[in-house]
C-alpha cells in the first residue's frame, strides 16, 4: 500500500469518528498486525497517528528496531499476553489493554518493579462471556481491580473490551453500552471509595478501549475513548 492511499484511509476514518460523536476526545489507535514498519512509520510522520497497538510480542520487537521516532510514538500492547513473555514488553510499551488475571499482573508488577516503572493498565472486559476469548466476565470485574491495590507498579487507567461478532450495530451497541455503564459504575461510584486503590488508580476519567474496524462507530456512540483500527486501515 502506498503512503497516499494510508492517509486516504485514515482520513476516511476520521471523518467516520466525526460523524459517530466524536469531538477530538477518542484515540484513534492503528492496531498494526497487518502493517510493517514502513507504513507504521508513514502513518506516525504523515498522517498524524500516535498511537500504535501490538498485539504479538513477537512482531512488536520486530517492529520496534525500525521505528523512527519512538520519543513521539506511544505503543500499546492490545494482544493476549503471556506471562514469560512480559518481560520483552514492559520497557517500549506505554500501556497494556489486556490484563486479565493475577498471575499477569503479578508478573508485570514484577518486571516493572525491576526497572522501576510505573505500567499504566486497562483490565480487559469478555462483555459478552466467551469462552474463546480472554477477559474477566463481567461479574468479575470490580472485584479484581480491588485486588489491584496489591501491585504499586501497576496503574489502573481503565478498562478494555471485545464485543462478540454481531450482525449491526445496534448489537454492537447494547454490548459497548452496558461495559460502558459498568466502567463507569467501577470507576466513580466504587473505587473512588476504596482507600487502597487511590495510589494505584489515575485520578483521570477512565480510558474505555472498545471498538474495532466493523464496530467503531457503535463504540463512540457510547463511550468509547479508544478504538483499536487495523483492518480498516491496512486490508
Amino acid at each position: 500500500m502506498d503512503h497516499t492511499t494510508l492517509r486516504t484511509r485514515v482520513e476516511q476514518i476520521r471523518a467516520r469518528m466525526r460523524e459517530a460523536g466524536d469531538r477530538g476526545q477518542v484515540t484513534l489507535l492503528a492496531a498494526v498486525k497487518y502493517a510493517d514498519v514502513d507504513q507504521i512509520n508513514a502513518l506516525h510522520r504523515e498522517c498524524g497517528v500516535h498511537d500504535i497497538g501490538e498485539n504479538r510480542v513477537q512482531q512488536l520487537l520486530a517492529h520496534y528496531e525500525g521505528l523512527e521516532d519512538k520519543q513521539d510514538l506511544r505503543i500499546h500492547f492490545i494482544g493476549s499476553l503471556q506471562k514469560n513473555k512480559v518481560k520483552y514488553i514492559v520497557d517500549k510499551v506505554c500501556m497494556i489493554h489486556s490484563l486479565d488475571s493475577l498471575p499477569l499482573a503479578e508478573e508485570i508488577e514484577k518486571r516493572c518493579a525491576a526497572i522501576d516503572r510505573v505500567m499504566d493498565v486497562l483490565v480487559e472486559i469478555n462483555s459478552g462471556r466467551e469462552a474463546s476469548k480472554g477477559g474477566l466476565a463481567p461479574d468479575e470485574v470490580e472485584d479484581f481491580c480491588q485486588k489491584l491495590a496489591a501491585f504499586p507498579h501497576l496503574r489502573l487507567r481503565g478498562f478494555m473490551t471485545m464485543a462478540p461478532k454481531c450482525e449491526n450495530l445496534a448489537e454492537y451497541r447494547k454490548y459497548f453500552g452496558e461495559t460502558y455503564r459498568q466502567c463507569l459504575d467501577i470507576w466513580q461510584k466504587k473505587l473512588d471509595n476504596i482507600g487502597s486503590m487511590k495510589n494505584n488508580v489515575a485520578k483521570e476519567p477512565p480510558v474505555i478501549s472498545m471498538g474495532m474496524s466493523g464496530s467503531f462507530e457503535a463504540a463512540i456512540a457510547e463511550g468509547a475513548t479508544v478504538v483499536r483500527i487495523g483492518g480498516a486501515l491496512f486490508l
